[in-house]
């Protein structure tokens, strides 16, 4: 298990993980800023300069999962990891491969208002000037705990609907590591997220386009990965790529397809380390009537909302290979005729 402690600089995460240690038996402090100073040390300053943070990293973020997995086969565990999360991307990409791992995440929130978060970093003494991942005058992390209160604000709704939050306003360090011990032994902050296993080899994924009467496209906002997506999912072994499809369906949303959906595209994805690549599946699932858009369900362990878009406006929600898939599925659907394609380019 990992025992994220999450908050603004200043709500006291780092004291709180220290004393947290004594009162959850086995538990080990896992800081992923550590990771994120080796990246520093190894990546070219060219790389470095194209980010504003190590979080921005992609391998920073696998790097996270990955220690932590390997952590946890050198100690019993929980991990106290005391880490600012804020972008609802990043922790669904880095809680979902902790998903697929089988590592539960319990999300705890360190939260106060901001006036007493200012007073808290008013008062800590200037520490050593952190390293900077920027070429140029480096940052005293009092100015940056100040930078980030903007941003904290901003991610309060999706971290208030997705962690256990602990009021620290009055507790000092002990106290707010004795109120997380409590949460944790009572279940508060589990991530209730699908555990999807990664895959070993190169797999076959069927999607769903479903339509509303205006012809817009339906896109689902997963919980377990970043960006937007198509209804669907991995085929099991032995299984019909249109009625898994189907299933996959009904199981999202709570839709059942009244009949087999038509293929649009079928295209080659090239495998891109760490990814394995394969062959995706997009078949055209029809237009939903109005009243059964209305009782659409979403399961709050795979799906946060759904939304029906525009060509155009999905282009900017989803990720350029789905994009570009979702492209042509809808001019093969326009032909009515199948496309294939390898790595997003039409063949014959």
């Amino acid at each position: 298990m990992i025992v994220w402690l999450n908050g603004a600089f200043g709500a006291g995460k780092s004291t709180a993980a220290q004393e947290l240690l004594d009162l959850l038996p086995g538990s080990t402090l896992y800081d992923p800023e550590l990771v994120g100073r080796g990246l520093k040390e190894m990546l070219p300053a060219k790389r470095l300069d194209d980010v504003d943070d190590y979080q921005d990293l992609p391998s920073w973020r696998r790097l996270v999962v990955d220690a932590a997995a390997a952590l946890l086969t050198e100690v019993p565990g929980p991990l106290i990891t005391p880490m600012t999360l804020l972008r609802q991307e990043y922790r669904d990409e880095i809680f979902g491969a902790l998903a697929a791992r089988r590592i539960p995440v319990r999300h705890m929130l360190l939260h106060a208002e901001e006036t007493i978060l200012r007073e808290r970093i008013a008062l800590r003494d200037e520490p050593v000037r952190e390293e900077s991942s920027q070429e140029g005058p480096e940052e005293p992390i009092r100015e940056r705990s100040l930078a980030q209160l903007e941003p904290y604000q901003q991610a309060l709704d999706w971290l208030r609907g997705d962690a256990h939050v602990i009021d620290i306003s009055d507790l000092g360090p002990r106290q707010t590591a004795e109120r997380i011990a409590e949460a944790v032994r009572t279940g508060g902050g589990a991530c209730d997220i699908v555990q999807t296993p990664e895959p070993t080899a190169e797999t076959l994924a069927a999607g769903v386009l479903l339509f509303d009467e205006e012809d817009r496209v339906l896109l689902v906002d997963p919980t377990y990965k970043p960006g937007w997506e198509f209804p669907g999912g991995v085929v099991e072994p032995g299984e019909p790529p249109a009625r898994a499809g189907v299933r996959e369906v009904a199981e999202e949303l709570d839709i059942r397809l009244p009949t087999m959906p038509r293929l649009l595209v079928l295209d080659w994805e090239a495998p891109v380390p760490p990814g394995f690549g394969g062959l995706r599946l997009l078949f055209d699932g029809g237009r939903l009537p109005d009243e059964q858009i209305r009782d659409l369900l979403l399961p709050g362990s795979e799906l946060r909302d759904w939304r029906f878009v525009t060509e155009d406006e999905a282009e900017s929600m989803l990720p350029p290979v789905r994009w570009n898939r979702l492209r042509w599925a809808l001019r093969a659907r326009a032909q009515g005729r199948p496309l294939y394609l390898e790595a997003g380019v039409p063949v014959g």
